[in-house]
């Protein structure tokens, strides 16, 4: 592993006990995932890293562009059966989150 890697990897350690439920956050300094969550549900909990780094998803306001809204279906539409999975899957953060 290059020095580079090892230490954003450091960076990017996070403590599961410090961290809320279910309360996305953004991770710059992670060099490929642009958020990090501790999904939290029956129990159970489990820190989910999603989205691409450098990548915004669909503006959330009224008169987006056509483009825009295109965009946003055709993820909801590639990704509808993980995102049905609920909040401990990466499908789901990234559709309440970037899209």
């Amino acid at each position: 592993m290059s020095d580079k890697r090892k230490k954003a990897a450091t960076a990017a350690k996070l403590h599961k006990d410090s961290m809320p439920c279910n309360k996305p956050k953004k991770t710059p300094g992670h060099p490929t995932k642009s958020h990090v969550v501790k999904a939290c549900e029956g129990g159970k909990e489990k820190i989910i890293r999603f989205g691409q780094q450098g990548v915004s998803g669909s503006p959330k306001k009224e008169g987006e562009s056509e483009s825009y809204r295109k965009r946003r279906e055709s993820f909801k539409a590639r990704h509808a059966k993980n995102i049905a999975k609920g909040k401990m899957s990466a499908a789901y953060w990234a559709n309440v989150e970037k899209w």
